[in-house]
């Protein structure tokens, strides 16, 4: 009896034994092994075999990426405005011996040493600058805090600005100015806009002056030169008349009495016109006056002949 509790209580020991010394590490885990309180080796993933009341298991370090959530933090600009901001860093374990043994808390530490760097770099820029250089302060942040992390094991991968928080009396104001520059450029885009419609109105007006003039010289040299035409084909028609009327009399051999009536005749159609003034010479008068008693002449023998009759 006394051998089989002493067995029993000998396995007992034994799985105890066992259950101490069989350690199995996660993927993306390590643990930090110490032996008598001193640094042993860093166990990774998969199974790992201490020496139970010697070894302890010091830390498990992840490897995985992680995120530190720094709580918000009141800062003041170089203008004197206090603004809350809050960030987000993404780290990485590299040295898990360092993490454990170089700092006492990795998370405090990076929580503390992001919030002074964030005071100091918004405390050299304005409002304006904090702003619109979002991606400036990461990139700072990062630098700085992974330069700073670098002895502890720690590896800074990202620094995100998430908020920033005004206080109400300067968001009001900064509503107010957005509005107003809004406004300002909402007038002069009207502005812009009903000049050059009036600009364009103008250059229309004026295209279609010089169309309408340009339309209208042409008319009227196209009348012009239609009645220079009809004027000129008269003259020729004219001339032609005289021509031919001229080379008829040519050919009868007339006396000077005949030239004479037909030079009367003509005169005669030459004054018929409405804007035609024909001034006849002192000295035709003697013509006219021969011509008149030759009429009578014929008149009278004209008479005889029906008398005889």
């Amino acid at each position: 009896m006394p051998l089989t509790i002493s067995l029993i209580i000998i396995g007992l020991f034994l799985i105890v034994f066992a259950f101490m010394s069989i350690k199995i590490v996660r993927q993306s885990e390590v643990y930090i092994i110490e032996r008598l309180g001193k640094f042993h080796k860093v166990a990774d993933a998969g199974l790992t075999i201490i020496v139970p009341f010697i070894d302890h298991v010091r830390s498990i370090v992840s490897l995985k990426q992680q995120t530190l959530d720094v709580p918000p933090q009141q800062v003041i600009t170089k203008d004197n405005v206090t603004i809350t901001i809050n960030t987000v860093v993404f780290y990485r374990v590299g040295d898990p011996v360092k993490a454990v043994y170089e700092v006492q808390n990795l998370k405090k530490g990076l929580e503390y040493l992001s919030v002074t760097t964030m005071r100091d770099l918004v405390g050299k820029m304005d409002l304006d600058a904090t702003f619109s250089s979002r991606d400036n302060i990461n990139g700072k942040l990062r630098a700085i805090l992974d330069e700073a992390t670098n002895g502890w094991g720690c590896t800074v991968d990202r620094v995100e600005v998430e908020d920033i928080i005004l206080p109400p009396d300067i968001k009001d104001a900064m509503e107010r100015q957005m509005n107003a520059e809004r406004t300002k450029r909402a007038a002069i885009l009207q502005a812009e806009g009903e000049r050059q419609a009036a600009v364009l109105k103008a250059q229309g007006e004026k295209d279609a002056a010089i169309l309408h003039a340009e339309a209208e010289r042409e008319r009227k040299m196209r009348t012009a030169a239609g009645e220079a035409d009809a004027i000129r084909r008269v003259a020729e028609a004219k001339a032609d008349e005289v021509k031919m009327v001229y080379g008829a009399m040519m050919n009868a051999n007339p006396d000077e009495k005949l030239v004479q009536l037909k030079s009367l005749e003509t005169l005669k159609e030459v004054a018929d016109g409405e804007s035609n003034k024909v001034f006849i010479p002192f000295d035709a008068t003697s013509s006219l006056a021969s011509l008149g008693a030759v009429k009578e002449v014929m008149t009278e023998d004209s008479k005889k002949k029906k008398n005889k009759k």
